[in-house]
C-alpha cells in the first residue's frame, strides 16, 4: 500500500468516525487516539529494526505461555513467562526493557527477550565500569571442564582449576554456591567472554597480610601457629598466614634425630619468635626457648670428674649417648668404655635403656658436648704395670693369637703383652710364630719394654736363655772340629745345625778338594757330619764351616768318613 493511499484511508476513517461520534468532545479523544497509533505506525517501521537491539516496551497482555509487549511496532512482541521470575509483579501498562531477538517468525510474530536484555545491559555495564585487573565479587554457579563458571553480577565468568586457589584443591565442588572476590584477567569484547582468578586476589591478600603480620612481630614475641608442613630439617608454621620455620635445632634442649618425634600436622603449637628477615619474608622461631637452657650453668653443675648416673638413650658406631638429666645428654665415646680391650662396637659393653655409672671428663658448653667414660669407674690395671712388671721380669704366659709378626699373649686379665717373631730365637731364622708356638700353649718369657702411654709391653722367650752368640769364640773356637746335622742343602752349600743351636754354612768350595757334580753327592739332608770351624761374623752371627779343611787335616781323602754313625750318604 502507498502512503497515499494510506492517507486517503485514514481521512475516509476519521469521515466515518465523526459520524459515529457527532459529540465534539468524543470525536477529539478518538481522533487523537488514532493520530497517536498513525504515528507510532509511521516511525517504528519493522524494517529499521536490527535484531540485538534494546528496545523499551509496554505489557500489554499476559497469557499462560507469553507475555505480550508493545514496543511500537506494528505488532506486538512475545516474551516466554519463563523469563520473569515467579514472584514478579507483571502488570498491564509496566515498561520493560526488552532485545529483539527476531524481527519476524514463521508466522509474521516479533520475538523479544528480556533475559537477553538484561544480559547485555550488564555486559556494557562491566565493560563500562570494570577494567582487566578490578577485584570483583562472584558466586560459582557450575563447574565446566578445567574450573568454574562464576555468577558475576548476572554475567558468567570463567574461573579456570589453576586459579581457583593458592593451594592444591581435591575437590572443586567444595567451591560451587560460595562468594568470593576475583580479579578479572582477561575481557573479551568480541566473544562477550571474560577470565577470572580468584587465586591473585589470595595471593595479594596474603601478600598484604603477611606484611602487615611482620610489622607487628618482634624478637622475643610469643605467637601461637598450626603445623603446616614438616620436613627432615624441620617444621613450617602457619602463623595467621605467615610461614615461620622451626629448625630441628630449636625444637628442644634433648637430642632428636627427626621433627616428627614431637609434632604432627595440624598441631598447634605456642612459640618463640627468634629473628625476623623483613626483605625476605621469612621469620624463625623458637620451642625450646621458651624454656630455661639447661645448657646455662652445665660447667659448675658437672664439672670433670664428677661422678654421674644415666640412661643409655642411643647407641652409635662411635659410642653410646647417656642421659644425665631432661636436655642433656653426654658422649661415652667407644675409647673410654674399658681400659683393657678394644671397643670397636659400643654394644660390646652397653646396650639402649641401661643404667651406668660414667665419669664427667670434659664440658664444651658453646658446643652442647659432655665427654663421659665409664672405664675411668673402675682402677686401671696399667696403672700397677710399672711396679709388677719392670722390665727383667720373667713371667709364665699364655699364647692369645698369633700374628706374622708375632704372638700376643697374656700377662694378667685385662693386661696384654707382644712377644716379637725376632724374640723367639736366638739362633732359629723363624719365616712365621707358627713354626715353634701354638695359641693356648704356655712359655716362660721375659719382660723388655713396658709402654704405659700406649699401653703396649714386649716380651721375649729367647731372653730366657742365654745368648750364645756372646761367648761364641769360646763355645766355637777357631779350626776347632764340631758335629751337627744338615738341615738344608742349596746351590751354594749346606746349612748345619751345630750342638749350641748355632747354624753354620759349608759352602759349596768348602766341601771337597776333588771334583764332583752337585751338592748332595758330598751331603744328605738330615746327615750328621763333622766339620772345621774356619770363620766367625758375629756381627752378621754366621758361622763358616769346611769339611774340605777337616779331611785334610785328618790326611783323608775318602769323603764318606765325614759322615757320622748310621746317617752315611748312600
Amino acid at each position: 500500500m502507498s502512503n497515499q493511499t494510506s492517507s486517503s484511508w485514514v481521512d475516509n476513517e476519521s469521515q466515518i468516525i465523526g459520524e459515529l461520534f457527532p459529540n465534539d468532545k468524543e470525536y477529539e479523544v478518538f481522533k487523537s487516539l488514532l493520530d497517536q497509533r498513525e504515528s507510532k505506525t509511521s516511525a517504528g517501521s519493522i524494517d529499521s529494526m536490527t535484531p540485538g537491539e534494546i528496545l523499551t516496551g509496554t505489557i500489554v497482555e499476559t497469557t499462560k505461555d507469553f507475555i505480550v509487549i508493545d514496543v511500537g511496532l506494528k505488532s506486538e512482541g512475545l516474551i516466554p513467562t519463563e523469563e520473569f521470575a515467579l514472584d514478579e509483579e507483571v502488570e498491564i501498562g509496566k515498561e520493560i526493557e526488552v532485545l529483539l531477538d527476531k524481527a519476524e517468525d514463521s508466522y509474521g510474530q516479533i520475538l523479544l527477550s528480556r533475559e537477553k536484555a538484561r544480559k547485555q545491559r550488564r555486559w556494557e555495564y562491566i565493560v563500562e565500569n570494570f577494567k582487566e585487573g578490578s577485584v570483583i565479587s562472584g558466586t560459582a554457579v557450575r563447574k565446566v571442564k578445567g574450573g568454574l563458571m562464576v555468577d558475576i553480577g548476572g554475567m558468567d565468568a570463567f574461573l579456570p582449576g589453576s586459579q581457583i586457589d593458592n593451594k592444591r584443591i581435591k575437590n572443586v565442588d567444595e567451591f560451587l554456591e560460595q562468594e568470593f572476590k576475583i580479579k578479572i584477567l582477561k575481557i573479551n569484547i568480541e566473544r562477550k567472554n571474560i577470565v577470572v582468578s580468584r587465586r591473585e586476589v589470595l595471593e595479594e591478600e596474603r601478600y598484604h597480610k603477611k606484611a602487615e603480620i611482620l610489622e607487628t612481630l618482634k624478637e622475643g614475641d610469643l605467637k601461637n601457629g598450626l603445623v603446616k608442613n614438616i620436613t627432615d630439617f624441620g617444621v613450617f608454621l602457619d602463623l595467621d598466614g605467615i610461614d615461620g620455620l622451626l629448625h630441628i635445632t630449636d625444637m628442644t634442649w634433648k637430642r632428636i634425630k627427626h621433627p616428627s618425634e614431637m609434632v604432627s600436622i595440624g598441631d598447634s603449637l605456642e612459640v618463640m619468635i627468634l629473628s625476623i628477615d623483613n626483605t625476605k619474608g621469612r621469620v624463625a622461631l623458637g620451642l625450646k626457648q621458651k624454656d630455661k637452657n639447661p645448657w646455662a650453668a652445665i660447667e659448675e653443675k658437672y664439672p670433670p670428674g664428677t661422678t654421674i648416673r644415666g640412661k643409655i638413650v642411643n647407641l652409635v658406631a662411635y659410642g653410646a649417648f647417656i642421659e644425665l638429666e631432661p636436655g642433656i645428654e653426654g658422649l661415652i665415646h667407644v675409647s673410654e668404655m674399658s681400659w683393657v680391650k678394644n671397643i670397636t662396637d659400643p654394644s660390646q659393653v652397653v646396650a639402649k635403656g641401661d643404667e651406668v655409672e660414667a665419669i664427667v671428663l670434659s664440658v664444651q658448653k658453646e658446643e652442647g658436648k659432655i665427654s663421659l667414660g665409664i672405664k675411668q669407674t673402675e682402677n686401671n690395671p696399667w696403672d700397677e704395670v710399672n711396679k709388677s712388671y719392670p722390665t727383667g721380669t720373667n713371667v709364665n704366659v699364655e699364647i692369645k693369637s698369633l700374628t706374622n709378626y708375632g704372638a700376643f699373649v697374656e700377662i694378667e686379665p685385662g693386661v696384654d703383652g707382644l712377644i716379637h717373631i725376632s724374640d723367639l730365637s736366638w739362633t732359629k731364622k723363624i719365616s712365621h710364630p707358627s713354626e715353634i708356638l701354638q695359641k693356648g700353649d704356655k712359655v716362660d718369657a721375659v719382660i723388655l719394654s713396658v709402654d704405659i702411654e700406649s699401653k703396649k709391653i714386649t716380651l721375649g722367650v729367647k731372653q730366657t736363655t742365654e745368648n750364645p752368640w756372646d761367648n761364641i769364640e769360646k763355645a766355637l773356637p777357631i779350626s776347632s772340629v764340631v758335629s751337627g746335622v744338615v738341615k738344608k742343602i742349596t746351590a751354594f752349600g749346606a746349612f748345619v745345625e751345630l750342638e749350641n743351636g748355632i747354624e753354620g754354612l759349608v759352602h759349596v768350595t768348602e766341601l771337597s778338594d776333588a771334583s764332583f757334580g752337585k751338592v748332595e753327592d758330598i751331603v744328605a739332608v738330615g746327615a750328621t757330619i763333622k766339620a772345621k770351624v774356619i770363620k766367625i761374623d758375629r756381627e752378621q752371627k754366621r758361622v763358616s764351616l769346611s769339611i774340605k779343611d777337616f779331611l785334610i787335616e785328618q790326611n783323608n781323602t775318602n769323603r764318606d768318613d765325614i759322615v757320622i754313625g748310621n746317617n752315611q750318604k748312600s
